[in-house]
């Protein structure tokens, strides 16, 4: 080990100064060294918070679209059941209809007897003429009151029939709608998994969920551990989906990134596996954009961190890109909500 220097041991003036001064110049040295790395750091950071601050904003899109579609769907099922009930109040108006032709028939039947009663009033004597007109009032009221119902019942018919014509006309155009954009992601899903097939058997799969389409890439395919950089294998991938999809006008794109639950290790650029799922799928956006016409609205970068898991014995299929590809809802929302 050195030992300390013993700065009394100096007898030159001259020596002393140099010496002094180079210990300052050493000093200054590591200060300065020592600011470079903080000064980028700061700098990163405040990058890593204005991407997060679009990604939240992104998430919202996302989870506001998928509300929507929630509430569509609830709306055609409460229709539904509406057609459901419309069908049973025509049963039963039906059934009260014929129980009132039925009393229409009794009513043809009274106004015989009162034309027999009419006749006998002509021909009988005052007390007995004074009671038949009791009886023929009786008879008219009566007879009044039944077509009164009678009409009452009609008009209900005709409106209930009318909405019911109205509300099956509505459903047929919904699911007829419906049957068109399920069949137009059968024919989308078919073309993605052609352009893909260069890649089974090495981490990509194409499926068909719920309405969407489900493209999804394990990091093997696209990433180094650790990193946000996209593979030339990956790249290539994300590139000819963007190309298979690029003219779809009615597509709505989410990109999510998907990690493990193995912690950051310190010292990496990324906070934790919120930051670098974002970051991970803000790149795939990135390349989708850059090699295709696909408008920039219609896609979502969105990072789920390592809380969606679909594997928990195999943290490799975890980590993954899922690109789902959902149709543009709006005007079947809009048939609904009328």
């Amino acid at each position: 080990m050195t030992q300390p220097l013993d700065t009394r041991s100096l007898k030159n003036p001259i020596m002393s100064l140099l010496l002094n001064r180079t210990m300052f110049l050493l000093f200054g040295a590591s200060l300065f060294i020592a600011c470079v790395p903080a000064r980028k750091y700061e700098e990163a950071n405040a990058r890593v918070k204005a991407m997060q601050a679009e990604v939240d904003a992104a998430n919202s899109r996302a989870l506001e679209a998928r509300t929507s579609y929630d509430e569509m769907q609830q709306r055609m099922e409460e229709e539904g059941k509406r057609l459901v009930r419309l069908q049973h109040d025509t049963t039963v108006l039906g059934t009260s209809l014929r129980q009132m032709t039925g009393q229409y028939d009794k009513i043809n039947a009274l106004n015989n007897e009162l034309l027999e009663k009419y006749s006998r009033l002509l021909s009988g004597d005052r007390s007995e003429n004074r009671k038949l007109l009791t009886d023929l009032e009786t008879v008219r009221l009566d007879l009044m009151n039944k077509e009164d119902s009678l009409n009452a019942l009609a008009e209900r018919m005709a409106e209930k029939e009318a909405l019911l014509e109205d509300r099956e006309a509505k459903l047929a155009e919904l699911q007829a709608e419906l049957a068109a954009k399920e069949a137009a992601m059968r024919s989308l899903k078919d073309r993605v998994s052609q352009a893909l097939l260069g890649f089974e058997g090495k981490g990509l799969t194409v499926e068909q969920r719920g309405g969407r389409i489900y493209v999804s890439m394990e990091n093997k395919l696209l990433f180094s551990s650790g990193s946000a950089t996209v593979d030339p294998q990956g790249k290539d991938a994300i590139t000819k989906l963007a190309k298979a999809i690029e003219n779809e006008k009615d597509l709505n794109i989410l990109v999510e990134g998907h990690t493990d639950t193995d912690r950051i290790q310190p010292g990496s650029m990324y906070k934790d596996n919120w930051d670098l799922s974002v970051m991970r799928s803000t790149s795939v956006v990135r390349i989708l954009q850059e090699n295709s016409r696909i408008d920039p609205v219609r896609i979502t970068a969105a990072g789920r961190g390592e809380y969606i898991p679909v594997d928990a014995s195999d943290k490799a299929k975890n980590r993954r890109i899922e690109i789902i590809l959902a149709p543009d809802l709006k005007g079947l929302y809009e048939l609904v909500k009328d």
